[in-house]
């Protein structure tokens, strides 16, 4: 089926043979698990069934970090299991949150009430925290750091709605922020990376952000069928009187503005982004951070003025998911990559509406986009929406709001340059 779906986009399809007959070794080299003990051999075997974006990537991190950044990832996963976990009271659930950091240390504390698909991680927890106490000291300190912050900020949201943008910001930082702190401290930790890679705070937690926030874009329909909110009240106010009235078939034009006003809204990490993998020096490492965060803009891109977002599932074709990743191992071709999808989203934004200062913004910088991509090696698979517009398109309404302004894309440009 999905070499079917890259049949428009030969490139695509070339990229997807690539990759299955050995190109995805070249990006992420099997790892060698025989001589794991069998607690460790557990972990892997969970990492795998909990996530299948960042498992490949983990498994392709040189040295200790690899085990590090597993064992970070599952004590993370299990924490946000419980948040996640709507079966469970807040009463309950605020002092789980509090105190979870605690039972790293504990040999037998599991817990085996949750509901959740991925109750594995909290079921046989004992097994996690056994291969989190044979890490080195300066990982641990790390990791019990950042699960006892993101399990207090968890549980300050457990009561509240995210309700201005800067409220985004903050509950954006405890789940996915800190995260993006954490693993750059322990790249530094490791001497793999420089120090200033775990002291600028401020650019790896706008790694974050920008992955979580596209996450909170796309999953509009899923959180609000399984109960939760997380778009910003401060925007989605402006259209609606209720978040789920965005679902409505006639609210379409409005949900579709409010959209594109988040999409916009979160391409503001971009210059951040571009900062920070630029510091990066072990290749491993740049893989695991550079892959997610052109995923996350091609994922920005399909979601931005698509109604799809209110009616189902949003997500990138596999063949373009796999040219990404074997793309996306230097600099220059991430720059490319960023470059390419920023131009989707402008073009949109510009063929939406009567924007005339855009448009004169925008045509300076053909010649400088189309140059740098080609002197990559690198075009974007995206087969651009914008050859297309009456496909996702839709009135020129939706377009107002959430309109990439001159000021930003000038903003957004001269940095990336």
């Amino acid at each position: 089926m999905e070499f079917v779906k890259c049949l428009g986009h030969p490139e695509e399809f070339y990229n997807l043979l690539r990759f299955q007959m050995g190109g995805r070794r070249k990006v992420i080299p099997k790892m060698n698990q025989d001589s794991l003990s069998s607690s460790l051999k557990t972990c892997y075997k969970y990492l795998n069934q909990t996530s299948r974006s960042f498992a490949a990537v983990i498994q392709a991190l040189d040295g200790e970090m690899r085990h590090a950044v597993c064992i970070f990832y599952l004590v993370l996963r299990a924490l946000d299991t419980l948040e996640d976990d709507m079966t469970i009271s807040i009463e309950k659930k605020i002092p789980l949150l509090h105190n979870f950091h605690l039972h790293l240390y504990e040999s037998d504390w599991r817990f085996t009430e949750s509901k959740e698909k991925d109750r594995q991680v909290l079921e046989d927890f004992p097994t996690i925290a056994l291969e989190f106490r044979n890490l080195a000291e300066k990982y641990q300190v790390v990791i019990v750091d950042v699960c006892r912050k993101m399990g207090f900020g968890m549980a300050e949201f457990l009561n509240k709605h995210v309700t201005s943008e800067r409220e985004w910001d903050k509950y954006c930082h405890y789940v996915a922020g800190l995260v993006g702190i954490g693993l750059s401290r322990l790249f530094s930790a490791s001497e793999l990376e420089d120090p200033l890679v775990g002291e600028d705070t401020e650019r790896a937690n706008s790694m974050g952000l920008f992955l979580q926030k596209t996450n909170i874009i796309r999953d509009y329909l899923e959180d609000q069928q399984e109960g939760r909110e997380f778009w910003p009240q401060e925007v989605w106010s402006k259209y609606v009187k209720k978040l789920g009235d965005f679902a409505k078939p006639e609210n379409v034009d409005l949900a579709v503005q409010c959209l594109n006003e988040l999409v916009t809204s979160t391409l503001h990490h971009i210059p951040d982004v571009i900062t920070y993998l630029s510091r990066l020096r072990n290749q491993s490492i740049f893989n695991f951070c550079a892959i997610p965060q052109v995923m996350a803009i091609a994922t920005l891109a399909a979601c931005y003025n698509n109604q799809q977002v209110f009616k189902g599932v949003v997500k990138i074709r596999k063949g373009q998911a796999v040219t990404l990743m074997m793309d996306a191992t230097n600099m220059p071709a991430v720059k490319a990559i960023i470059h390419q999808y920023m131009e989707e989203v402008s073009w949109l934004s510009v063929h939406g509406t009567v924007s005339l200062p855009c448009v004169s913004l925008l045509q300076p910088h053909q010649t400088v986009w189309t140059l740098l991509a080609l002197r990559c090696g690198w075009w974007s698979p995206v087969g651009p929406r914008c050859l297309f517009p009456g496909q996702a398109v839709g009135s020129q309404a939706r377009m107002t709001s959430g309109l990439i302004t001159g000021a930003s894309l000038g903003y957004y440009y001269f940095r990336l340059l």
